[in-house]
This record gives C-alpha cells, sequence and structure tokens, in this order.
C-alpha cells in the first residue's frame, strides 16, 4: 500500500524535497494509523478558479486518500501585501472585502474536490494578525538581503532597477511562518512557489519545532492551447463555473495528446487505469475521441453533477455531430446599433473586442451561420444568431 500511495503521490509532480519524510508519514499512517498534516496556501486573488487552479486541490485529495488533514489556508493576511507575480511586478494588494467574497467562491469550489471532513480551513491572520514589531523583526532576522535576491524574480527586477517594496520580502518569510505556526508535515505549491515553500523548512529548524516539512512542487497546467498556462486573460482556460456545455466542449476540443497531461493532473482514475486506456488508444481497441468523451464526462459531473455532465454531452452531439444550433442559447437586447466585436463582448461569446477581431479576421466568427470578414461591421435593426467557434451562440436582438 505504501508504494502504491507513493507512486499516487509522486503522480505529476515536478519536484519532491524530501520524500523520506513523506514515506516515514505514510508508514506511520498504515501501520499504526496516526495522521499528518499537509497545507496548501490560496490567495483569494480572483473569486472564479480554472481548472489550473485545481491541480493542487488533486494532489491534496490524493493526500487525503492516504491518510492526510488538510490544511487548506487562506492567505488573509498575505493577500493584502501582495506577492510578486513573477512578471517583474507586484499582483495586485487585495482590500478586506474582496478578500472575504474570494474566500467564499473559494471554499465552494474546493469542497467539490476535497474531503471536508479531512480539511481545516485556516486563515492566517489569524495568527500573523497578532504578530508585534518585535515578532517581525525576529522572523525578518533569519534571512538575508542576499539570499533574498536569489529568489528569480527578484533578482531580474533588482538587475534591471525596477522597485522591490520592503514589504515584499517580508511575503515569504511570512509564508514560511505559517508552518511554523500550523506545524506542517508537508506543503504543496506550484514550481512557481519554490522559494517560499523551501522558507518553511528553514523557518521550522530555525525555530526549532523539530520537524522540517517535505515539499511537493506541481506544474502549471497548460491552457486549451497545449502550450501556454491555462490563463482567462490569454483566453485558453476552462473555468471552474463554466456552464456544463461549454466546460464539456473545452475539454473536448483539446488535443489528443495534451488529453493525457490532463488525465494525470486531473482525473480520478488511477495510474494503472490511465496507462490501460494508452494501450487500448496505442492499439485501437479505444478511439481516442471516445477517452477523451470520458474525461470530459468525469470533470463536467465534478464540478455539476452526472445527469448536467450526459445533458452536455448530448447537446455536444447535436451541435457538432449533427451540425445543429443549440437548443438554449442566451438572448441579449441593445437599444442602437452596435460594433460587431463589442456585441461579441457583450453577448459573453469574446474575451475583449481585440480578440474578437483576431477571430473574425481567421474566420471563427458568424452571423446566420455565415462567416463575417468585416470587423468593422455595424449591426443595425434586427435580430440577429452570433456564433463564435463550434460551439458559441448567442442571439441578439438590436431594437
Amino acid at each position: 500500500m505504501i508504494n502504491e500511495a507513493l507512486r499516487e503521490i509522486d503522480r505529476g509532480s515536478a519536484e519532491i524535497i524530501d520524500n523520506e519524510r513523506i514515506e516515514k508519514l505514510l508508514k506511520a499512517y498504515f501501520e499504526e494509523g496516526k495522521t499528518y498534516t499537509v497545507k496548501a496556501g490560496f490567495d483569494p486573488t480572483a473569486p472564479d478558479l480554472h481548472l489550473g487552479h485545481t491541480v493542487l486541490l488533486q494532489k491534496l485529495a490524493i493526500f487525503q486518500k492516504y491518510g492526510a488533514r488538510v490544511q487548506f489556508l487562506i492567505g488573509s493576511f498575505t493577500a493584502t501585501i501582495g506577492d510578486p507575480t513573477g512578471k517583474n511586478i507586484t499582483r495586485k494588494v487585495l482590500s478586506k472585502e474582496d478578500i472575504i467574497k474570494n474566500i467564499s467562491s473559494y471554499t465552494t469550489q474546493a469542497f467539490k474536490i476535497l474531503d471536508e471532513s479531512k480539511t481545516d480551513i485556516v486563515y492566517n491572520d489569524d495568527w500573523l494578525g497578532n504578530m508585534s514589531a518585535a515578532d517581525m523583526i525576529t522572523l525578518a532576522s533569519n534571512l538575508t538581503v542576499a539570499r533574498m535576491l536569489e529568489r528569480d524574480d527578484f533578482s531580474k527586477r533588482f538587475k534591471s532597477n525596477t522597485p522591490i517594496a520592503t514589504s515584499e520580502f517580508m511575503y515569504p518569510l511570512l509564508q514560511g511562518y505559517d508552518s511554523v505556526y500550523l506545524k506542517s508535515d508537508v506543503e504543496i505549491g506550484g514550481t512557481d512557489q519554490k522559494f517560499n515553500l523551501l522558507m518553511g523548512r528553514q523557518l521550522q529548524k530555525a525555530y526549532d519545532i523539530k520537524k522540517q516539512q517535505a515539499v511537493l512542487m506541481m506544474p502549471i497546467l497548460e491552457g486549451l492551447d497545449g502550450v501556454q498556462k491555462m490563463s482567462k486573460s490569454l483566453g485558453n482556460y476552462i473555468g471552474v463555473s463554466d456552464a456544463p456545455n461549454d466546460m464539456f466542449g473545452k475539454v473536448l476540443s483539446i488535443s489528443d495528446d495534451l488529453m493525457w497531461r490532463y488525465y494525470e493532473l486531473l482525473s480520478d482514475k488511477s495510474l494503472d487505469e490511465i496507462e490501460s486506456l494508452k494501450k487500448g488508444v496505442q492499439e485501437q481497441t479505444l478511439h481516442p475521441k471516445k477517452v477523451k468523451e470520458d474525461l470530459a464526462l468525469e470533470i463536467t459531473s465534478r464540478f455539476h453533477n452526472g445527469e448536467a455532465a450526459q445533458s452536455a454531452k448530448a447537446e455536444f452531439e447535436k451541435v457538432h455531430a449533427k451540425s445543429q444550433i443549440p437548443t438554449d442559447i442566451a438572448e441579449f437586447r441593445v437599444n442602437e446599433d452596435i460594433w460587431i466585436c463589442k456585441a461579441l463582448v457583450d453577448c459573453a461569446l469574446e474575451p475583449s473586442t481585440s480578440q474578437a477581431r483576431r477571430d473574425i479576421k481567421q474566420g471563427g466568427v458568424k452571423i446566420d451561420q455565415v462567416k463575417v470578414s468585416d470587423d468593422k461591421l455595424q449591426l443595425s435593426s434586427g435580430e440577429y444568431l452570433l456564433q463564435v467557434g463550434k460551439r458559441k451562440f448567442a442571439k441578439l436582438k438590436v431594437n
């Protein structure tokens, strides 16, 4: 059982530091029934999550399966500082109102994946907010400026003379201190968080809490294009709150190669089950489309339900296999002539007018099932069936 657990925990990971400690924790669980803690931090920077955000949640669920109690850490204090994003800028500082709103969304989505009975939701302002000036100075004494500049994004900004606020140096220390306060056994995060994750190990040793957490890093999930990371700003994402039809269709749109990456990082199927599917595709006893459909059903069922997933599958087949128009199309109304690109944005078919322009030029936009080539087109009085790609539709009435 320990080997099976280690294999599932290692699945899809980019790097594990102190795998021996994880093995000891698992051994204590299987032989003595001892639970252990796995921490993951989530800064509530946005209310809406996409599948890229759920990669960590999937890994936490695996740990829960093998005896872990998850410390689901909401960075309610650190979100008020602003963590560097890795893009030579500082992430936007959130207000308390934004934090409260976003936390509600995070936890609602998280428990569609995690076992709530094995999860402790903790907020780091409960302890960081009570630290005195002396406590902060003691914490800061554990790290030199030279060491801090080893962090890649800090180093780049320093070399380019881009300002770095002193408060930003505190961020990794505060994240590390979370592990001291919580006495975490394991912490997981993305590969872009390596410096901060290792800080937890360093501070646990400095504060002599008699343990050093193991660290597991997960890769960044590629978006629908299979190249760039999943991102709302890039328009290559599958939102956790997407409608069932959209979610199902987006999963089916990924390439056959990318499908296996999504299976590895997002599916509940075991590695052996996935290997069996791969073998079936290679030996041509399984069609890749059927395997991809099963993945789309699994993911859509997770965030909605089985009935909604089956309905999405039927609707997809109706629209795409039989080239029919969907039965349920959102309707919009405007009271004056409107530019086609703005209409596509207002009808939630495009994220921006610039993306709408690109799709029109690439032949991906239709009006009443006829391709549009003029990105300066003005829609006057009338009713229009707008379509972007194969699965996005909207009805627009211009008065």
